[in-house]
């Protein structure tokens, strides 16, 4: 399964720009990989639960998370990104 549109939140565009730029080029080197399969290992996508129950995450590292949901089976909206913090 390929993802063919990235939708992102104005919360996802805003936790972006404050992230360092080495973890922005690291989050930009695991979308690609998204982009190609949502599931591949690398990424620990996993789904969410409680409040977040309709939501899912990815790993960017071992503190940073990409927070989506999937629109369609090729559609995904970014709803935020960052530490463990996104999911509150």
């Amino acid at each position: 399964m390929k993802i063919t549109s990235i939708k992102v939140s104005s919360c996802y565009k805003k936790s972006f720009k404050k992230l360092l730029f080495r973890i922005q080029r690291k989050a930009i080197l695991k979308i690609k990989i998204f982009k190609e399969n949502p599931f591949d290992p690398r990424l620990k996508t996993h789904s969410l639960s409680g409040k977040n129950k309709e939501c899912w995450a990815f790993w960017i590292d071992y503190y940073y998370r990409v927070k989506f949901i999937f629109l369609s089976n090729e559609k995904v909206l970014f709803l935020d990104i960052g530490t463990h913090e996104i999911y509150k």
